[in-house]
């Protein structure tokens, strides 16, 4: 038998999420989405509230949350405004989340403390001009030169690219 319900602690953070939307992002959703803006003052009280990178561990910074937790976050974002839900999304699970999984330690150590107490907006760079987001069209390529890659190739749409410090690029 399986316990679908929140335990205690998600029900705390589903609450503390709602109340922040309800304050500091429902105020201005409407106005950010129809100027494209960039919510970065609501991103910087994320950062202070531990939601950027909520999911990473504590070692590096994170809360340690769970992915529930962190899909409970983002879903009270959205209830208003699913672009600020989306700039958490990008950051926790295409950014931070890529590191955690497939970094060497030493970018682990580099990378993760930045994108949770360091206040450094984390982007995903997949979609390319002549293959949309289907990864096996891409032509970006990285070649190693000695002891770093040298990146070729095209992205678009680049989720936070505008405003991010860390960028997960997805090459062949």
């Amino acid at each position: 038998l399986m316990d679908f319900l929140l335990s205690k602690e998600q029900k705390l953070l589903q609450k503390m999420m709602a109340d922040f939307t309800e304050k500091e992002v429902k105020p201005i959703a409407g106005d950010t989405d129809r100027n494209s803006e960039y919510p970065a003052e609501t991103v910087e009280k994320l950062f202070d509230l531990g939601v950027m990178g909520m999911t990473v561990p504590k070692e590096y910074g994170g809360a340690g949350c769970s992915p529930l937790e962190g899909a409970i976050a983002i879903e009270e974002l959205s209830k208003y405004c699913a672009s600020t839900g989306d700039i958490v999304a990008t950051h926790n699970g295409l950014c931070c989340e890529p590191i955690m999984a497939h970094g060497t330690a030493e970018q682990k150590a580099k990378y993760l403390p930045m994108l949770t107490t360091g206040h450094k907006v984390g982007a995903f760079a997949l979609t390319e001009p002549n293959a949309g987001s289907d990864a096996s069209k891409a032509l970006t390529e990285a070649v190693l030169d000695g002891d770093h890659y040298v990146l070729n190739g095209s992205k678009i749409f680049i989720t936070n690219g505008y405003v991010a410090d860390v960028f997960v690029v997805f090459a062949m």
